[in-house]
């Protein structure tokens, strides 16, 4: 599911019989549930609801899934061929 940019992910108890999901790719711990579809789809969007008016009245900045960095260990033979070829092309690794 997906709301307001925020990921959900969907999974089912089939002992207690209710779906559930947490919101995905945060830190933060944002936890729905709901016995049917349309009442985890508005459990879920309550969740994110109450966790961005939590982060204003706090006044700190919510968490972001996919904010644009991807930091990744390639080792030092690639990340010196990764940046000559971006020099040579005239930019930047980032780029």
């Amino acid at each position: 599911m997906e709301y307001k940019g925020y990921l959900g992910s969907v999974n089912y108890n089939d002992e207690n019989g209710i779906f559930y999901g947490r919101v995905e790719y945060i830190r933060s711990l944002i936890s729905y549930e709901g016995y049917d579809v349309e009442s985890l789809q508005n459990s879920f969007h309550e969740a994110v609801e109450d966790y961005l008016e939590l982060a204003h009245t706090q006044n700190i900045e919510p968490e972001q899934p996919f904010k644009g960095s991807f930091n990744i260990r390639t080792g030092s033979d690639l990340h010196r061929r990764a940046a000559i070829a971006a020099k040579q092309k005239g930019i930047n690794l980032n780029n």
